[in-house]
Parts: structure tokens; sequence; C-alpha cells
């Protein structure tokens, strides 16, 4: 659930939702999201990869690479904006993006047009159009795109910046700035469009497995066949995560709020700030924490298929939602992130900010990540996940693991976790030591969710 950006992180018999690498057994714990959705700040490696320019996104590039059973992961791109000179007086200008080597997940580039400097400034409106947009480069994409801005009145020596102005989403980054400079004699730019695909459409391709019924779900703390679990498998707390919250089960804590409701025929699970506080694991938990896990249920387990919920998100500060994936072997890492929601970061917008991560390693300790955290207001044009319904699903194909939030693809990385078997979790953490639990909303609202299989 929580990893680098993920919910739990167990790490000894589950290691989960993101965590410290060096946790103790049966713990979960995960590092702090970054403030502003920051550049991931991975190293830079040597260019690896051979597929030509015009490569279709068909091919995987790292068919070959050995993943050491999920314990190990391609090396990240980079992503460089190139400086470009443009003919006294030209109409448009096309400045090259680029990443330094093929990518094993999606890059997502927010590129956008700033005045420029000096005495022959360009400015926006005057010299040019203002430009703010998103590039993708997926798996198998080619190495460079084309960002175009429509020019006016450039005269000779007149600028303007292109800049990176939020960083880049899952790669380094080499340069984040460049300029574009009028100059006698310049050529003109031309656009590259080749060898890139289209983001892809979510349509189940398995078959239906587990569809939830709010009318007969049922749940328990050791959860079963048709049940599901209300705990974690290693327990109820997640110290190693510095959560706040005491995962609740109606039976076992009574004095609570209920944590799971059936309402308007949907499931929803409450987190709160106890009344009483509640005594467990030689302490008094000032907070309630809930989660449904299907740990038990052989029908909700998949290798390869689809998982889709469909859902309404807390927005209280201090929350921590998420819908993720473990091993049904009990084994952590590896972990699948399909949606997180960092209430606990004062850098979180819940609704327009989405997260999406793998979490690979071996025996309790994490040796890699692969994290999307976007604003997906200005990627996709999806937003209000906190006030309205929306669609999070995944796709885990042999190949690559994609993401989609309302049908649309949001992330893509390979697949380094080669005969998992998954089981789904859904649950909002707390993480907010011991202050008022209070403001905004506090529930996940679970209208539907379905399951796939593919054989394997």
């Amino acid at each position: 659930m929580k990893r680098l950006f993920s919910l739990a992180i167990m790490v000894s018999i589950l290691g989960g939702c993101g965590g410290d690498e060096t946790a103790p057994p049966a713990a979960m714990s995960a590092p702090e999201p970054v403030a502003a959705l920051a550049p991931s700040g991975d190293k830079l490696a040597s260019l690896s990869g051979t597929l030509p320019e015009g490569a279709t996104t068909t091919t995987n590039p790292f068919a070959a690479f050995d993943f050491k059973n999920g314990t190990a992961y391609p090396a990240k791109a980079a992503v460089s904006i190139g400086t470009v000179s443009v003919p006294v007086g030209a109409t448009e200008a096309f400045v090259p993006v680029r990443i330094n080597r093929h990518t094993p997940n999606t890059v997502i580039v927010r590129v956008m047009t700033r005045n420029g400097s000096g005495t022959l400034a360009g400015l926006e409106g005057r010299h040019f159009q203002r430009t703010a947009t998103t590039l993708f480069f997926r798996p198998g994409d080619a190495l460079e795109q084309t960002l175009r801005i429509p020019l006016v009145n450039m005269d000779a020596g007149r600028n303007f910046d292109i800049i990176l102005p939020e960083g880049v989403v899952g790669g380094g980054v080499i340069n984040s700035s460049a300029k574009v400079t009028a100059v006698v004699g310049a050529k003109p730019g031309v656009a590259k469009t080749a060898g890139f695909r289209a983001a892809r459409t979510f349509a189940p391709t398995g078959a239906l497995s587990y569809q939830l019924d709010p009318a007969k779900v049922t749940w328990s703390d050791a959860g079963g066949a048709d049940v599901w679990r209300t705990r974690l498998p290693h327990g109820r707390t997640q110290p190693a995560n510095n959560e706040s919250g005491l995962y609740l089960d109606p039976v076992l804590h009574p004095t609570a709020l209920a944590p799971f409701a059936i309402e308007n025929n949907e499931v929803v699970i409450r987190s709160q700030h106890l009344v009483s506080p509640i005594f467990h694991d030689s302490k008094y938990w000032n907070h309630g924490a809930a989660i449904l896990t299907g740990q038990r249920m052989p029908t909700t387990q998949v290798q390869y298929g689809q998982y889709e919920w469909t859902a309404m998100m807390p927005n209280r500060r201090g929350g921590w939602p998420a819908l993720w994936l473990l091993p049904a072997s009990g084994a952590w890492p590896p972990e699948i992130d399909v949606y997180e929601g960092f209430g606990y970061s004062s850098g979180w917008n819940f609704a327009r900010n989405i997260s999406g991560n793998i979490h690979g390693g071996a025996n309790g300790t994490r040796s890699f990540t692969a994290l999307m955290q976007v604003n997906a207001a200005n990627a996709y044009g999806i937003s209000g996940f906190d006030t309205s319904y929306h669609r999070f699903a995944v796709d885990i194909a042999p190949d690559f693991i994609t993401w989609f939030v309302d049908g649309k693809e949001t992330y893509q990385t390979v697949n380094p976790f080669k005969g998992v078997t998954w089981f789904p979790l859904m649950n909002v953490a707390v993480k907010h030591g011991t202050a008022e639990y209070t403001g905004g909303t506090a529930e996940m609202r679970v209208r539907s969710f379905a399951v796939w299989k593919v054989p394997g």
C-alpha cells in the first residue's frame, strides 16, 4: 500500500506499501512522498537500448533483461530539452525533448514556455504564444519528440525559455531549461512524431473471476473464501510506516464507529478519530484505520489479468487511502500500488493528484521502485477524485503492467515480477500523530470492484 509512495510495506512476512529497506520483520514502512511532485532524482547511467528511431511501441526493449526474480530493474531514462535557433520571422519553433535511453516505465514531462531574458527578451503574446503541455515517453517509444510553439515577430536575437516547471515523473533530469533564439540564417525546425504509440484504453481481456456485490459482501478478522479480511497479514498496526491508526474490526473493536458499512449500495471504508482510545500492542491508539483484503479469497487473486475499482477518495489531511496488490505467497516485496493518496504530505492535493508504483526486492528488502505521482488534471484532464467517482484499473501482463484512470492509460512499466499471484487490498490508513483527525471526508466509498483472470 505504501512504499516509496505506497500504502504499506511489510518487510518480513509481507512487506508492503513502500517501505524502509532496513525495517524490521513483520513491519511496513514507507518513505515520505515529495511535497510538490518533484523530480525523482534517479542517477543517470550510460545509454542502453538499441531500438531504431522509428521503433514501434509494441516492441519491448527489455525483453532480454534479467530482472533477477523481481529484484533488479533497468536503468531509468533522463530528460533533456534542446536549445533551438529559429529563422528570423519564423512562425513556429520545434523544440526537441529527449530521453537518454529507452525507458522501462512511462516518463511524464510537463513542458512550458517562459519569457526570455536580456534586452531582447521574448515576451508571451508579443513574440510567442504561451505553450504548456505534457509529453509522454512510454516503454518502446522513440527517444525524441518535439514541442511546437507558435511564434510572432521574432526578430534577430529575440529569445525565450522552455522549462520543466515540475521536474519529471518516472525519470531523471539532465537539464530543466533551454532557449529558443531567432538567428539570421537558421534553418527551420522539423517536427518529430514517429515512433510513439497512443495511450491505451482499458478493456478487460480475462475471464470475470470476481465482482463485488455490496448487498452480499462480508468481512471478518480471519477472512475466508467469500469473506474480506479486516487486517494486514502481519497484524493491525504499521509502526514502521509511522501510522497512527489501528486497523479496526467491528467485532473486535465495538466501541469505535463502524469501520465498514454498506450505504447506497456502496462499500464504505472509514478512518476516524477515536472518541475512546483503544489499547493494542502495549499502547493506546487515538485513530482508527480500516482495510479490506482478498488475502483468503481465491476469486480475487490473479497472476495475469485486470483489477478495476470504482471509488471516491477521502480528503482528510493525514489520511492515506490506497488500492494495492500484494503476493498471495505472503512474501514482500513485491508490491503493486494502483492508487495512493498521501494526505500526510502538505503538497498532496486529493482533488487532482494520483500515484501508482511498483516495489521490487526480496526477503523484506526493497531494491527498487518505479513511481508515478502526477497532477492528473494537467496530464490527463481528470480531477475531482475526492468529490466524484472514478475508475482505477491495472492490467498485469507478462511483459507490462499498465495503469488506467477512467479508462485512460496513465502509466506503464515493464513487469519484473514473473509468476507472482496477487491479492487486492483497499484501505484508508492514518498518519497523523496524536492530533485531532478532523476536517474533510475520512471515507473511501467503493461503488464497484471487479477482477478478470488471464491464463498464465
